[in-house]
């Protein structure tokens, strides 16, 4: 079950997958996941987890409630 807290780039994809999205597919300046007719830019990868703020930000844009994300 995920933390709703920093997280690994990597583990954020598989969750968003687990979610229903697919990708990730290359764009201009970021990578992008996509499932209907949302879709979320996925962070570039940095020496650091993606923190709590961020992790918010990319849940309320794919439409993922907080409670839903700890039951993944």
């Amino acid at each position: 079950m995920p933390v709703l807290g920093p997280v690994k780039r990597k583990d954020l994809i598989r969750y968003l997958k687990q979610c229903g999205f697919g990708g990730p597919y290359s764009g201009s300046r970021h990578q992008f996941m996509i499932k209907g007719e949302i879709t979320i830019r996925v962070p570039n990868p940095h020496q650091s987890d993606i923190g709590k703020e961020l992790l918010v930000r990319i849940l309320r844009q794919a439409g993922i409630s907080k409670e839903d994300w700890g039951k993944l």
